[in-house]
């Protein structure tokens, strides 16, 4: 398996060192259901804004629930079914627009659902898995078929399952397979006491 650890300043976590998204994903090597438990336990336990926890998951498993994965997988666009069709678990992320315990708009549950999915990644990284997240689906579609309620904000689609040799990809994307992976400088990003004093 190809392995990309981030270059890093400062030693970090392993486990952050070592998550990345692959896109070449065994289609023969299953999630078990206690693997896929031990992942969303792990998005359950995120912090969320007065403990909303306003991220809901539609967990579509390939082996056990055909239908629900085709619909799922049917949602991508063209370049990323290309290859997520051999992940065995595909998933949609999904924020819940207003509070649980008021019904007001809850601005940062989008911001909670990406905590929720960080620390699902983490887990999987934890545990030998790979997650891949996706914003190229098409959302209209995925409310339809997913029965979506109104008040809710589908924001990810996520592939999951067990890494498979590079050569299992199609050439257009081996390339960004096998490719560093950039990120700014901390002074770029990072700001000390007011926005764009870079922290050294």
């Amino acid at each position: 398996m190809h392995h990309k650890p981030a270059i890093t300043r400062v030693k970090i976590h392993d486990i952050i060192q070592e998550r990345w998204s692959p896109r070449s994903f065994d289609p023969h090597r299953p999630v078990s259901d206690d693997c896929l438990l031990a992942l969303l336990e792990a998005a359950r336990w995120a912090p969320s804004c007065f403990n909303d926890q306003p991220w809901r998951y539609v967990v579509c498993v390939k082996a056990t629930d055909e239908t629900g994965w085709q619909n799922a997988l049917s949602t991508l666009a063209e370049k990323n079914m290309r290859w997520a069709k051999n992940a065995p678990v595909l998933m949609l992320a999904v924020a819940m627009e207003n509070f649980t315990h008021n019904g007001k708009p809850n601005r940062w549950a989008m911001y909670d659902t990406g905590a929720a999915s960080a620390s699902m990644c983490y887990q999987a990284t934890a545990m030998g898995m790979i997650v891949h997240q996706m914003g190229g689906f098409d959302v209209d579609k995925a409310v339809e078929v997913f029965k979506l309620p109104e008040d809710c904000r589908p924001m990810a689609m996520m592939a999951l399952g067990y890494q498979a040799d590079v050569d299992a990809l199609d050439d257009e994307f081996k390339e960004a397979e096998l490719a560093a992976r950039p990120r700014m400088a901390l002074n770029e990003r990072f700001f000390v006491g007011q926005w764009g004093r870079g922290i050294e």
